[in-house]
């Protein structure tokens, strides 16, 4: 199947980031990003999930470029103390 969608440069620009730094390409890794938010298993040939913590490292790391990338501050605190806040 095919579907087209229409995103901004930026999240163009990111998801072409992230497909590189998993060694596929853009349309493999959205396919499996959307495989993903449906809790599908990865079909034969697709990039596969990493272990969680690698995950968690690279969560953090999309969440400093994009603060970074639009002007955001924690205002010194640090994501464990912001969930801490935030409650369970």
């Amino acid at each position: 199947m095919t579907i087209t969608i229409e995103i901004g440069l930026e999240l163009e620009a990111e998801l072409a980031r992230q497909a590189a730094a998993h060694g596929v390409g853009i349309d493999a890794y959205a396919a499996n990003l959307l495989g993903e938010a449906a809790h599908l298993p990865v079909a034969p040939g697709q990039p596969k999930s990493s272990s969680p913590a690698k995950d968690v490292v690279e969560a953090i790391e999309r969440l400093r470029v994009f603060g970074k990338t639009h002007g955001l501050s924690l205002r010194g605190m640090t994501i464990r103390e912001l969930r801490h806040e935030a409650g369970p």
